[in-house]
């Protein structure tokens, strides 16, 4: 599947297979997707003891929020839109840890 094609929902469940274990040591972290659009929704991601977890909702106590469009959030998470241009043009907005935000790349491969 094209990932033009791909939405948002698919790309969560692809989530745990595109986690990179061994970058994730030490970390302990909810992210909280809210990811607008018509193919939008809300899941949270949970790291912890090199594990992750993605669940549908709002998580209790997210350490991180990101808000996103879902067209931009497929874009982001398929390596075609640069989350530092996407956070400086209002594309993307993180509410809380903002160094979490910085090893999103390194903790997920989805892009080929």
């Amino acid at each position: 599947m094209a990932d033009a094609e791909m939405t948002p929902q698919e790309i969560m469940d692809r989530i745990p297979s595109a986690f990179q274990a061994e970058k994730a040591q030490g970390v302990t972290a909810v992210f909280q997707w809210d990811i607008s659009g018509p193919q939008g929704g809300r899941w949270y991601v949970q790291i912890k003891d090199a594990t992750c977890a993605v669940q549908p909702g709002d998580a209790e106590a997210p350490n991180i929020t990101i808000t996103i469009a879902d067209e931009n959030f497929v874009k982001l998470l398929t390596g075609r839109l640069d989350g530092t241009m996407a956070f400086m043009t209002g594309k993307l907005k993180v509410k809380g840890d903002m160094g979490l935000a910085m090893k999103l790349p390194q903790l997920f491969r989805l892009a080929s």
